[in-house]
């Protein structure tokens, strides 16, 4: 069975090509999800630390602040719990100062803490101990304090306090009944924030806010005054619940339309703070490493798929040089035909297969008449067209896809028909030798003898049986005159077995 071995032999080899062509593309496609895998991770850690990098710069701020303001407001309680004595109002106004501003909180960014009585007029001034008339009934954070007696501390929007823009710190003044006294109000001037966000290394982008709880911008860096004292709440394309307490927030901020990294710093502050950075920033090293890894993965696809490409197409060319190899070994070179070997390997193969299939299996045996006197009379090369001119008859009459045309030899051929009967197998036989005869003319006569043989093989029978019986059935044909076919019959095959 070599020419069967050889065609499972091509038949790997093509499947070997494909089989290399699906694992490049399959290795690519997991080499590459393992890439896009780590690349994720990698942004999610640069992501990750850029977090905890702002939470760690909100925290301090936040703690800076709270302090700050923890520090004056305890000054604002000692002069607010100081007025509530009854003996302070008996006392000269050296001896108040004393007592209500001795320990008071001072700094450079701190105001003067000023009280003012229940009309709104200013009655005690900690920077002067004959104050100018003044009156801040209108203003906001004397309405909170005397409209809402369980305030507390109260910092107003940013605004123009004392020739200085600043936050104003407040607290309500009561009796021991609750009534009204008034407000005590200090102040932290814009100076302070700016001193502050000074001393930190921001990067460009980067901004700092710090809202009042109401969601009132309070103070914010990169300065800008149209933002400062923006209520976010009235925002309506922003929901707080973008940016929780103690949590965070990529994409556009409320601000402005740069795409930001925000974390928000949970305090227990009448402020919080919101640190941002842009996500280009953010990303910026990552985004260098997706290039570099980018670039350098697309270059080994590149090399793999071509590598296996290449192979692929070298062999695809291995396979189709041994179709050709064994096109010319199982081909007769002259005729076109199947050789003689090929025709051994093809009759022992459907010969099984007509065995366990119970199915009969024809032959032809064909030999062209007076075939040596024709040669020797006009030359071998009209003798080879002979035989060129009979295998064209043969390969017209025979068809089907599994039956097997071959030169058998010298000037005899063969035809195997599996699963053809013998009637069938005559009326091939018929055929094939009328067209041998029509196609003759002029010079060029010549006839063709067939035998015929058609039988089931029995276990007791070998395919060689099958030909001397279509051998036989030739030479009865060639004794009977020529120029016919002759139908082996089953007694005479029985006999050959």
């Amino acid at each position: 069975m070599p020419f069967q071995r050889g065609k499972e032999a091509r038949r790997r080899w093509r499947l070997s090509a494909k089989l290399l062509i699906v694992s490049s593309v399959a290795t690519v496609i997991g080499f590459s999800a393992i890439c896009a895998s780590v690349m994720l991770d990698m942004r999610r850690s640069e992501e990750e630390i850029a977090r905890q990098t702002l939470e760690n710069l909100a925290a301090g701020i936040d703690a800076d602040i709270s302090r700050n303001i923890e520090l004056y407001d305890l000054s604002l309680r000692a002069v607010a719990s100081n007025l509530e004595m009854p003996a302070i109002r008996n006392v000269s106004k050296e001896l108040r100062h004393l007592i209500l501003f001795d320990h008071a909180a001072t700094a450079k960014h701190f105001g003067a803490i000023q009280v003012f009585d229940p009309a709104g007029n200013l009655s005690i001034d900690a920077a002067s101990l004959d104050p100018r008339p003044e009156n801040r009934s209108d203003e906001e954070y004397f309405t909170v304090h005397r409209d809402h007696p369980d305030t507390g501390l109260f910092i107003s929007r940013p605004m123009l306090h004392r020739g200085a823009y600043a936050i104003v710190l407040s607290r309500r003044i009561s009796d021991e009944d609750g009534r009204f006294l008034g407000v005590v109000v200090g102040s932290i001037r814009f100076s302070y924030f700016h001193d502050l966000f000074g001393r930190l290394n921001l990067a460009p982008g980067d901004t700092i806010t710090v809202l009042r709880r109401d969601r009132t911008i309070i103070m914010r860096t990169p300065f800008d005054l149209d933002v400062i004292g923006r209520n976010l709440a009235q925002q309506l394309d922003w929901k707080a619940e973008n940016l929780k307490e103690g949590g965070a927030f990529a994409g556009k901020g409320p601000v402005d339309a740069t795409p930001r990294l925000y974390v928000r710093r949970n305090s227990a502050s009448p402020l919080y703070v919101v640190v941002g950075k842009p996500l280009e920033s953010v990303f910026n090293l990552w985004h260098t490493e997706v290039m570099r890894i980018g670039a350098i993965m697309a270059a080994l696809i590149v090399f793999v798929l071509s590598t296996a490409l290449v192979l692929a197409r070298e062999i695809g060319r291995r396979a189709d040089a041994e179709d050709k190899l064994e096109e010319m070994a199982t081909t007769d070179a002259l005729t076109g035909l199947k050789n003689r070997r090929k025709f051994d390997a093809e009759i022992e193969l459907e010969w099984r297969r007509a065995a366990r299939q119970g199915q009969p299996i024809g032959l032809l045996m064909i030999d062209a008449d007076h075939f040596k006197a024709y040669n020797d009379t006009f030359g071998h090369q009209a003798g080879d067209q002979v035989l060129v001119g009979i295998a064209i008859c043969i390969s017209d009459a025979v068809r089907r896809a599994g039956d097997c045309a071959a030169r058998f030899g010298g000037e005899e051929f063969a035809v195997l028909l599996p699963g053809a009967s013998p009637i069938e197998s005559f009326n091939v036989a018929e055929t094939i030798r009328m067209k041998v005869e029509q196609w003759c003319e002029g010079e060029l006569i010549t006839t063709v003898s067939i035998g015929v043989a058609s039988i089931k093989p029995t276990a007791a029978q070998q395919w060689s049986d099958l030909v001397e019986a279509a051998d036989k059935a030739l030479y009865a044909a060639k004794a009977n005159g020529r120029n016919r076919s002759v139908l082996a019959s089953t007694q005479k095959i029985a006999l050959v077995a």
